[in-house]
């Protein structure tokens, strides 16, 4: 179904050019399951012609509902090849949130494997993956409806809807299209030279944004995707002796995850000769960490991935290319191949170095908004406020940036992270990355209570409250400094494996009412 003599205008593309020149390379393993390219084009064929048969319409919303496994991944594209789009929802998700996002959604279908859970989806119909699968239709029937279903669709299509957390408490879809995440992935395996030889170690869960580079860059690579049982990660040098084992050769994985490792000197004890690429995202890296793991693996390529979901995943990008100091900031860097990064100041201005601004973006990775949510994605996917000459929608994060003398974005912070304290506008992001140089310290969060006007700082180690306080003192003016400090054997993480700080507040706000 694809001309070679066009751009891919669907990621099912991707899999029937890898099936056709690497038909017996593994495209997706798992603990238990290992699919080869041939197979996932069987299967995909096989499901998306089940699931239009029974869901008569294009372009609906199905739910996969599966634990992150080799099945899960065959599900998206499954639902892709009918024509419509999925969403991801882990069993592990609370009920409550399931409920929100089902109400939001109001999906055609959902599918799954019977679980415990299934009362959840009793208004919706429910189809078995494994019976899906098992379709008795004729292969010339499949092909004829699936290319009927193709000859329909364009590249502005959605092809997923993942949900992040909303201010509101009700979470919000981010609609994003085809064009969107063949874009993604033509900028990423071109600039990291992924080829079908390169083997992603997948950590972060399938319905977190991240995942997309892992999925998608395999596809598009013909390369591999090895999932990591989650259980390892609190296992930091087993972790590492199962990279060895499946000769894993690229990994993403947020910040957190990445200082586990370092935190416990795990690569004193293991090394990765297979590891040439690591990529993180989803929070600040603490360059401490960071140049541990360069230390002990020095022939990677590393880099800083910036950007929100509703960008598909990444719109500025780093490459380390040089020495940074344990207390100085990674940067983000600059825009990805076809898109746009600016800031703008509180005067309505395009910032310049070394001024402070908001983030947005423009370009083809933009999503298409908030699923069937009007009002916010007014407020965020808005006119480029540069200008008002001709329609041009662009993404305002909500995020603090400031250009440095390279003319790489530093990241300064949410704007909801910064705090007016002693008559000063403050950065909490600042303070912790001061903080996570401290050796004493394996990792900081900076929380700020309005009603005392105070600066806490949470953190994990073994350092005393006043060798923190020195420390702090030789790189922070006196009104950046933490009012208290409370040692806590272990900052909690969310489902994604980033620290949980809206979960810190609670806790904290919670305690001083």
């Amino acid at each position: 179904m694809n001309d070679q003599n066009r751009p891919v205008r669907n990621v099912l593309e991707y899999i029937e050019r890898a099936a056709r020149q690497y038909p017996n390379q593994p495209a997706f393993m798992d603990e238990h399951t290992t699919i080869t390219y041939q197979e996932l084009l069987a299967q995909s064929q096989k499901l998306g012609y089940e699931i239009a048969v029974k869901v008569a319409q294009i372009r609906r919303p199905i739910v996969v509902f599966m634990d992150k496994c080799v099945e899960c991944l065959t599900a998206f594209f499954g639902i892709a090849a009918s024509g419509n789009f999925y969403v991801c929802i882990d069993t592990g998700m609370a009920s409550e949130r399931i409920r929100k996002i089902l109400d939001s959604l109001k999906p055609a279908a959902v599918i799954g494997k019977p679980t415990e859970q299934e009362w959840m989806f009793t208004e919706y119909p429910l189809f078995s993956f494994d019976t899906l699968l098992h379709s008795d239709a004729q292969p010339s029937e499949v092909l004829k409806r699936l290319h009927s279903i193709r000859a329909k669709m364009i590249d502005t299509d959605p092809l997923y809807v993942l949900y992040t957390s909303g201010s509101t408490g009700i979470p919000k879809g981010s609609v994003i299209c085809h064009r969107s995440v063949i874009d993604y992935a033509e900028w990423a395996g071109s600039t990291f030279h992924f080829d079908h030889t390169t083997i992603f170690g997948s950590q972060t869960p399938f319905y977190f944004s991240m995942s997309v580079l892992d999925i998608y860059s395999a596809v598009r690579n013909a390369a591999a995707l090895q999932i990591i049982p989650k259980k390892l990660f609190s296992f930091p040098i087993r972790l590492l002796e199962y990279l060895n084992e499946k000769k894993v050769t690229v990994i993403y994985w947020v910040p957190s995850a990445l200082s586990i490792a370092a935190d416990w000197k795990a690569l004193d004890y293991v090394k990765l000769p297979w590891l040439r690429t690591i990529l993180f995202a989803g929070e600040v890296m603490p360059t401490r960490q960071l140049n541990y793991w360069r230390r002990h693996v020095p022939h990677a390529v590393y880099a800083n991935l910036f950007g929100p979901t509703e960008i598909t995943d990444i719109g500025l990008y780093y490459i380390v290319d040089r020495e940074l100091k344990d207390e100085e900031p990674i940067p983000i860097g600059s825009a990805c191949e076809n898109m746009d990064a600016f800031a703008v100041t509180s005067q309505g201005t395009q910032a310049g170095i070394g001024e402070q601004g908001e983030l947005y973006f423009r370009g083809s990775f933009i999503g298409c908004g908030y699923y069937h949510d009007a009002a916010r994605t007014k407020e965020a996917f808005v006119q480029n406020p540069l200008h008002s000459f001709y329609p041009e929608t662009v993404y305002r994060t909500g995020d603090l940036v400031s250009l440095n003398e390279h003319g790489e974005y530093i990241y300064l912070g949410r704007k909801d992270f910064q705090v007016k304290h002693m008559g000063y506008r403050i950065e909490l992001g600042e303070i912790e990355t001061i903080a996570g140089a401290f050796e004493k310290l394996l990792r900081a969060v900076c929380i700020y209570d309005p009603k005392k006007d105070h600066i806490l700082l949470l953190y994990q180690g073994n350092a005393e409250k006043k060798e923190i306080l020195f420390f702090l003192q030789k790189y922070l003016p006196s009104y950046m400094l933490p009012d208290e400090m409370i040692r806590l054997r272990s900052l909690p993480l969310n489902a994604n494996g980033k620290i949980d700080r809206k979960l810190l507040q609670e806790q904290y706000l919670e305690e001083t009412k």
